[in-house]
C-alpha cells in the first residue's frame, strides 16, 4: 500500500505545503498554537517569562511541525522549478 502524502515539496526553494486535509489541520493547529503562546505576554513580560512562556515552545513546535512534514510528506530538496523528468510526464 502506498503511503498517502500529507505535504508535497515546493517547486521554488526548499519546504512543504500541505494537500491534504490532515495536513491542513497540522498546519491549523500549528498557528494555533502559536497564538495561544503569543497571548500568554504582554507588554510588561520580562524577557525570562517570554522566552519560557513563547520563544521556547515555538521553537519546539517548529521543530515538530518539520518532523510531521518530514514523515508524511515527499523528500525534501532545494530545487527552482520543474525537474526534466517532471517536464516529460
Amino acid at each position: 500500500m502506498e503511503k498517502k502524502i500529507w505535504f508535497k515539496r515546493k517547486q521554488y526553494g526548499w519546504g512543504w505545503y500541505p494537500v491534504t486535509w490532515q495536513g491542513w489541520t497540522v498546519i491549523a493547529a500549528y498557528v494555533s498554537l502559536i497564538f495561544f503562546f503569543a497571548g500568554t505576554i504582554d507588554r510588561n513580560s520580562p524577557v525570562r517569562e517570554v522566552a519560557f512562556t513563547f520563544l521556547i515552545p515555538v521553537a519546539a513546535l517548529t521543530v515538530m511541525l518539520i518532523r510531521v512534514c518530514y514523515r508524511t510528506g515527499e523528500k525534501p530538496k532545494w530545487q527552482w522549478g520543474s525537474s526534466k523528468e517532471e517536464k516529460e510526464k
